[in-house]
């Protein structure tokens, strides 16, 4: 539930909050009004809540603003600390807060991001980032592992040091958490271990997009995806065609049918399991990779996609089985 204007975020609170049993609908309802608030500050890209869950134990709110200053306005606002007050009634605890900077658009992987914040000496954060250096590395050896960041205490808004690190499945993550080389690691860090850690689940963790090397990825363009959502389509209407065909509905209500399944096979298994993994590297370059040929190899595999379609459909409908 939230709202979202386009455009590149730069500055992101995650902001936890246990509620009072019984009172969730009433918290729920006020932080909708606190969104609608921030939403008129200026530099408001977006704001988003997400109920507790199996791995997450809080409600979490975000905020993302284009810039940190404009973060800090509304954070700091007289507004929103009188709307806490008006809150105060639902909350179970105060909550808890951490600002990190730099990023694009959420992409749409359901990955599970874990949230760590460390208070760091200013004589200790070189060695600080030499241990969390060694503990990426280690978390990149495990399955599921993809990416991590680390941000850096912000004026005025938190004192912390904020690690981001995510799996593409809760199982992948908990072998992480529970693994002995984690331990040692952990063991060689001991004036470090002094930290929080927050799961955010599946339906949430979209908020932090990152590549593998743990920076984030802009979104493909407009025309790059409308490609993609074709290489994915006329193979998905097509099965979907010679599958319903025998049923001999009416044309009005076969394409009724028609676009409801196809609407479910492209979103749940059409493009994350076909198109997504085929054009990964178009619809996502390196940017060490000139775009001239990211697109001469993207096109081209696109290319060889559609004629193998083709002749695939063209041997099926007139050599094997041909529709009513």
């Amino acid at each position: 539930m939230g709202t979202e204007r386009l455009g590149d975020a730069t500055a992101t609170a995650i902001i936890g909050q246990k509620v009072l049993p019984g009172h969730e609908r009433e918290f729920e309802t006020w932080q909708e009004t606190v969104n609608a608030v921030a939403a008129e500050y200026t530099g408001f890209l977006g704001a988003e809540i997400s109920p507790p869950t199996s791995l997450q134990s809080d409600w979490v709110v975000v905020y993302r603003f284009d810039s940190t200053a404009h973060l800090q306005v509304w954070i700091n606002s007289a507004t929103r600390q009188s709307l806490l007050e008006t809150g105060r009634n639902y909350f179970d605890g105060p909550a808890t807060q951490q600002v990190v900077t730099g990023g694009t658009r959420p992409r749409e992987d359901p990955l599970v991001t874990v949230m760590v914040t460390h208070r760091v000496h200013p004589n200790h954060v070189d060695d600080f980032l030499d241990w969390q250096s060694r503990m990426s590395q280690e978390k990149s050896t495990f399955e599921g592992f993809r990416g991590t960041e680390i941000f850096r205490p912000v004026e005025g808004l938190q004192d912390e040091w904020t690690t981001l690190y995510r799996f593409d499945n809760a199982e992948h993550l908990n072998s992480w958490l529970t693994s002995a080389r984690r331990k040692e690691i952990l063991a060689e860090g001991t004036k470090f271990n002094d930290f929080r850690m927050r799961t955010i689940d599946n339906s949430f963790g979209s908020w932090f997009a990152f590549r593998d090397n743990g920076r984030e990825a802009p979104p493909p363009s407009e025309t790059k995806t409308a490609i993609a959502v074709w290489v994915g389509l006329y193979p998905t209407v097509v099965l979907l065609a010679l599958a319903l065909a025998p049923l001999n509905m009416p044309l009005w209500l076969g394409l009724l049918v028609g676009n409801l399944f196809s609407s479910f096979a492209m979103s749940f298994l059409t493009m994350p399991y076909y198109v997504n993994p085929l054009l990964k590297r178009w619809l996502r370059p390196s940017p060490e990779e000139p775009a001239a040929r990211s697109n001469r190899v993207g096109l081209g595999i696109v290319a060889v996609a559609m004629l193998f379609w083709v002749a695939f459909f063209f041997v099926v409908t007139t050599q094997i089985w041909t529709l009513p």
